[in-house]
């Protein structure tokens, strides 16, 4: 079959940096569909983006539509074949609108019932016919924010400029928000020399390169990091690249060319965070250390362009950056005239939600949860004061100017403004750990104070929401609350705090409820965190690789304590390969699905006992249930479950659980109810798959 090269590029104003590495897989992803779904082979897709165009090559794209056949289904066989056995019109109808006869009914059996089928031959089309369904794909992207221009019904990322779509060297006919494909792109917007006709699309990448625009993202980026490279060799200077602000440089440029300015020494007096947060956010620079680690009074920016004139544009990127840290530098010695005590008094103005209430009443709840969690675990009394004190002042800094104008130091300012106003290392420590971990790449805090107060604080939050009726659902979470719940769970298992997840939903509800917070019932409120709770928990396991089955497993109960809920999975995950596993579960599952049979446990009379089964099950109850409260780890109460296996299949080949005599059935019910709660200790096991 010959084949033929497919282009496609959308020519659009400026785009938002951070939506084009998206917006452009997301194309590759539809084409490429599209392509598998309509039968039509290639070789390969290039992918192509600038801030200015979203385009990809498809390599040797079949010129026809593969041959399919396609089966139909038609009426159930008892109504396409009479009482007689003769053909139904039903069956001849069907037939007759697939364009065959009833001699081609065949019958396949669906959910235990019998259907008439027919097979189908389609003959393929040819590809450039189907290619004009490219703009239902091009129509059909989705970004983060749309808008809209001139008096179009359409809603886009930003204006379509112009549109290439070429089938080898044909033109695919459509148009979109009047603009009509062609086979002319465009080059660098000042460099460029306007227009540039394509006659194969082949030529593409060359082509854009010859009028300054590096369209391989990947190339792009490249030349990046190898002139970055360069720049620290010449200056004997260390770059440290932050792969976030590299994409984001990346998606700002068509031709890029990296240089490098310098900024005044005294400006080495503000906190390096305050520094690299100014070049990096606000101007896209890259910060310059020494090679022992020192920031130092340079950084490099990309120029979206050539080396003409490269001096005057670095000494305008120093002007720029100057009166930022000018700014700063005033933030932040203003900052350093205002007691702690004076910010607390400002935020008792602040409302952290109008329904929750300001963030002084928050800080005061969660400095209350601190100390009931605290006191449940016991910590020592260095750790309550530091923690309580941290609580407490936790937010101070959500006033000061430097955090009001670079909101991404919040925690970061609070802890160095508390050292210079003589609070202790502990207390400034936990500070700016309680935000931890802010994205899914940072650490948890590392400080027992930071921990109690970030778990405390996060868990406020989520709690207080939850009692408005404000939950996460789809993709809406505007106050970022499955992260903060992630984040709380990541910090239990890291620490393994012997308290459970309910204990501490519990503890917080109750301050929410008592701050006359809650517009639901407690119970609604608690069932819903709880539930929230477990799918974060079942997200964590599975990127852990644990089975789904064995997740559903040790999540039919209670969480419990996390970290010992995926010592469990993991121990499941491991036992699961072994030889008798399948047995072993089969077994158990057998006392919880008999326990099932009552809703409330009680007394075992082993006096009832009838036969020397039921009392050997029952020391071994004992047994496991006095290991059980010493506690043990995972792998090893597993162990202890599965050895009760012999006596467990024993009682039930001379055991009739449902005896006649209702005193009788009722202590065996009682006893596998007992057996039962210690099993699900582990997992509710009837719920893992066995074959």
């Amino acid at each position: 079959m010959t084949k033929r090269n497919l282009l496609l590029e959308i020519g659009l104003e400026e785009m938002p940096a951070r939506f084009i590495t998206d917006s452009m897989n997301q194309l590759a992803s539809k084409v490429e569909n599209w392509l598998k779904s309509n039968n039509i082979g290639f070789e390969a897709i290039q992918l192509y983006s600038t801030p200015r165009r979203l385009a990809l090559l498809v390599l040797n794209v079949d010129e026809r539509q593969e041959d399919s056949e396609e089966e139909a289904k038609g009426p159930a066989k008892k109504i396409a074949l009479a009482e007689g056995g003769e053909w139904s019109k039903a069956a001849i109808g069907f037939t007759r609108g697939q364009g065959l006869t009833v001699e081609d009914i065949y019958f396949k059996e669906i959910n235990g019932v019998e259907y008439a089928h027919v097979k189908k031959f389609i003959k393929g089309k040819d590809t450039f016919e189907l290619l004009v369904e490219l703009k239902a794909i091009i129509t059909g992207l989705t970004f983060p924010k749309n808008m809209r221009w001139a008096d179009l019904e359409l809603r886009y990322v930003r204006p379509i400029k112009w549109l290439v779509a070429m089938f080898g060297k044909d033109i695919i006919p459509f148009e979109i928000a009047g603009v009509q494909t062609g086979n002319v792109t465009r080059g660098h917007r000042f460099l460029g020399e306007g227009e540039i006709q394509l006659t194969d699309p082949q030529e593409y990448e060359e082509a854009l390169l010859g009028q300054y625009v590096v369209a391989d993202a990947k190339k792009r980026k490249d030349a990046i990091t190898s002139q970055l490279e360069k720049i620290e060799d010449e200056n004997g200077w260390v770059v440290p690249v932050d792969e976030d602000l590299l994409e984001e440089v990346n998606n700002l440029v068509e031709y890029p060319t990296a240089l490098y300015g310098r900024f005044e020494e005294e400006f080495l007096e503000i906190p390096s965070e305050v520094l690299i947060t100014s070049m990096k956010e606000h101007q896209r620079y890259f910060p310059v250390k020494s090679t022992s680690g020192e920031l130092l009074p340079h950084f490099i920016t990309v120029r979206n362009g050539d080396h003409l004139h490269i001096e005057k544009v670095a000494r305008g990127n120093e002007k720029v950056l100057r009166a930022r840290l000018a700014d700063a530098a005033f933030f932040y010695k203003e900052d350093q005239r205002m007691p702690i005590d004076a910010a607390l008094e400002k935020l008792k103005n602040v409302v952290y939600h109008e329904d929750i209430g300001t963030i002084a009443e928050k800080s005061e709840r969660v400095r209350k949860l601190v100390g009931l969690v605290a006191e449940r675990l016991e910590f020592a009394q260095d750790v309550v004061k530091f923690s309580d004190r941290a609580a407490q002042i936790s937010k101070f800094d959500l006033v000061s100017q430097m955090v009001y104008e670079f909101p991404e130091l919040q925690g970061i300012m609070g802890e160095k403004y508390a050292l210079q106003k003589g609070e202790s290392p502990e207390v400034a420590v936990a500070i700016n750990e309680h935000y931890m971990p802010r994205n899914a790449d940072d650490s948890i805090p590392g400080s027992p104070a930071g921990a109690l107060v970030a778990i405390s604080d996060k868990l406020d939050t989520i709690v207080a929401f939850f009692s408005l009726g404000i939950i996460p659902s789809g993709s809406q979470d505007p106050y970022a609350l499955r992260r903060q719940a992630t984040g709380i769970v990541q910090t239990l298992i890291e620490k393994k705090w012997n308290i459970s997840l309910e204990n501490l939903v519990g503890l917080s509800l109750n301050l929410v409820s008592e701050a006359g917070i809650t517009k639901r019932t407690d119970e609604e409120v608690y069932h819903d965190l709880i539930q929230f709770f477990k799918l974060r928990v079942k997200h964590l396991l599975q990127e852990r690789g644990i089975r789904y089955d064995l997740i559903d497993a040790v999540l039919g109960g209670e969480i419990g304590i996390i970290s010992g809920l995926i010592e469990k999975a993991e121990a499941l995950q491991t036992a699961s390969s072994d030889e008798g596993f399948k047995e072993s579960m089969e077994a158990l599952s057998r006392v919880l699905n008999i326990a099932s049979k009552k809703e409330v446990q009680g007394d075992i009379d082993p006096e009832r006992f009838e036969n020397e089964y039921e009392q050997r099950l029952y020391e071994k109850y004992l047994e496991l249930g006095k290991k059980a409260e010493d506690g043990m780890d995972a792998a090893s109460y597993y162990q202890l479950l599965v050895d009760i296996k012999p006596e467990i299949n024993d009682y039930f080949e001379h055991t009739m659980v449902m005896s006649d005599k209702l005193d009788v059935r009722e202590n065996r019910l009682n006893q596998m109810a007992a057996l039962a709660a210690l099993i699900m200790k582990l997992a509710k096991v009837n719920d893992i798959v066995v074959k």
